[in-house]
């Protein structure tokens, strides 16, 4: 049991080691100007090696935020209540944290990664990949079916729209002081609207009472 909990601290290492040099050099160089084997040797392994942890140069990027995709889902199934409450209050507190997946984080290392993730199109690509994952962990974790996935495909949609707005704000020059009481009101209103439904989608044309 030790020798399995050894090899499996090593592998979660070498994919924390590869990754952070990966994404030190992209932000460096540019994630189209650096080659998988310019990363191999910079990590001081060789290419197969590097492919056999990551699949995809991408990977080597969305690997840093691994640790979110069945975030949801895991929040989801040690809900005490309602899963749409304990998702809602989750953001909110991530929001308070200033947790960097709500996009409310100021930090320059935070900001010149998501400036990374958001501005290269086959990260964006590879990360509507990733979403695809974290809406089937949640709707497994929402029961499974139909019904499921369209819940969970709604409730990532809002966490990924809000935590790009804020992102795009303080990317922009704003402060986090100055964005956190809109992103609190987005937040509520996003989740209501989940609770509820959308008011513009019950809405005429050209009615938006």
């Amino acid at each position: 049991m030790g020798e399995i909990g050894l090899r499996e601290l090593k592998k979660q290492r070498m994919y924390r080691d590869v990754s952070g040099v990966a994404v030190r050099l992209f932000l460096e160089k540019g994630f189209e100007s650096v080659s998988v084997a310019e990363v191999a040797a910079a990590a001081g392994i060789s290419k197969p090696t590097l492919f056999r942890y990551f699949p995809a140069k991408e990977d080597l990027v969305l690997h840093q935020i691994a640790d979110h995709q069945d975030e949801a889902a895991r929040v989801v199934a040690g809900a005490g209540g309602a899963p749409l409450d304990a998702l809602r209050r989750h953001f909110l507190d991530g929001l308070e944290r200033c947790d960097p997946v709500t996009g409310l984080n100021g930090d320059p290392g935070v900001l010149a990664f998501h400036s990374l993730l958001y501005g290269t199109p086959s990260l964006v690509a590879r990360l509507y990949e990733y979403q695809e994952r974290t809406e089937e962990a949640l709707a497994e974790a929402l029961g499974g079916g139909l019904d499921a996935r369209l819940a969970a495909g709604q409730i990532v949609a809002v966490q990924r729209i809000l935590a790009l707005e804020n992102w795009r704000r303080i990317d922009s020059g704003e402060r986090v002081e100055e964005v956190r009481a809109d992103a609190v009101d987005a937040a509520e209103r996003a989740f209501g609207w989940l609770a509820t439904g959308v008011p513009l989608l019950g809405s005429t044309a050209g009615d938006t009472r």
